[in-house]
């Protein structure tokens, strides 16, 4: 996929590699797409929206608002975008994707999007090994026009050493070019 003028939503979760997704943004940026940011309440405790409103020059669609906020953010940001990627993706957000929960801006967009769903795993080795997750992520693997990232293994915010991390946004941006490749096999 030739990301320039591309539109792409970014949704962004609670965890710790929540800090790589600015980092991500930018790159999207350099490749000539425009970025939106949506954020769970629990990523906000990770980079404040306010670096992702600066990065990518348009408010964050979050739970409580922001002054900018306009009522129906969940369905008029999906609308808006060509591709929606939620890096990074925890246990929390598989599960509400797999069973079709929606309670925060990220799982909000996630349910009313129709363009491609790309989601890139990142969490504990015990908890990306749980037989909850890996179902969830077998079901998810399923839905039309969504990709599932995998996690490589290495070593983790947590000091342990397996699979889980996020992949570094650098091969996410590799993944989303050859997308268009993926899509016709």
């Amino acid at each position: 996929m030739d990301l320039n003028g591309k539109k792409i939503l970014l949704g962004v979760t609670g965890g710790i590699a929540a800090y790589k997704s600015c980092e991500l943004l930018r790159l999207l940026q350099k490749k000539g797409a425009q970025v939106r940011v949506a954020m769970t309440e629990a990523a906000t405790r990770f980079v404040a929206p306010l670096t992702f409103a600066s990065l990518s020059k348009c408010p964050v669609y979050l739970k409580d608002g922001a002054v900018e906020a306009r009522p129906f953010q969940h369905i008029d940001f999906p609308r808006w975008a060509d591709l929606y990627l939620v890096v990074p993706c925890t246990a929390n957000a598989i599960g509400k994707f797999a069973y079709g929960l929606a309670d925060d801006p990220v799982s909000l967009c996630f349910m009313s999007c129709t363009c491609p769903r790309l989601l890139a795993p990142a969490m504990n080795v015990a908890m990306y090994n749980s037989p909850a997750v890996q179902r969830n992520l077998q079901a998810l693997r399923s839905f039309e026009n969504t990709y599932v990232l995998e996690s490589p293994a290495g070593e983790l915010a947590c000091g342990e050493v397996g699979s889980g991390r996020l992949l570094e946004p650098a091969e996410i941006v590799s993944f989303i070019e050859r997308l268009d490749e993926r899509r016709e096999t």
